[in-house]
């Protein structure tokens, strides 16, 4: 399982994640290479480090260190919501996957390592209150529950549309 992944396991993993993605409401880059690209990214992190951390961000090799950057990375739904595409570009919005949007520079949202640090000291509540100081979004159909800027475009447990979620806190 050492080395380079084979067109195989790249396949094989690209048809796993594309079949999650949809089910979920979500949708793959339809730059297929592209695409299978990243793929292999997530393999190589799979081997090298024992997760599927972001191809495209520096992970520390610490699974707890890393968590917020394990594909599907934390900040996927916000760049969706705002870029339609996350950082990487693996997931891309609707609009986009119907070539209605163009795809432009993502910015980084992760916080800089001090930051993540500085939070994870102070506690989880801490956290959340501030570094992601966000509203709580509440699903009207089933109760998901997330912390973000806006809801979601699809519920990722029901599959309700984003005009069905309300704001629960904040």
């Amino acid at each position: 399982m050492n080395g380079e992944p084979t067109a195989e396991e790249i396949e094989a993993l690209y048809r796993k994640l594309e079949r999650e993605a949809e089910a979920a409401g979500y949708h793959l880059n339809p730059d297929v290479e592209f695409t299978r690209e990243l793929v292999r990214g997530l393999l190589i992190n799979q081997r090298r480090y024992g997760y599927p951390s972001c191809p495209c961000r520096l992970a520390a090799g610490v699974k707890e260190e890393d968590l917020d950057i394990i594909c599907p990375c934390d900040y996927r739904d916000a760049d969706l919501a705002e870029y339609g595409a996350c950082y990487c570009g693996l997931y891309v919005s609707l609009a986009v996957l119907r070539g209605e949007r163009e795809l432009g520079a993502i910015p980084e949202r992760r916080p800089p390592e001090e930051v993540r640090k500085r939070g994870k000291e102070a506690g989880p509540a801490a956290g959340l209150t501030g570094l992601l100081p966000y509203p709580v979004w509440r699903c009207r159909v089933c109760g998901y529950l997330c912390a973000r800027p806006e809801p979601p475009e699809v519920c990722p447990i029901c599959k309700a549309r984003k005009e069905r979620f309300e704001r629960f806190i904040g």
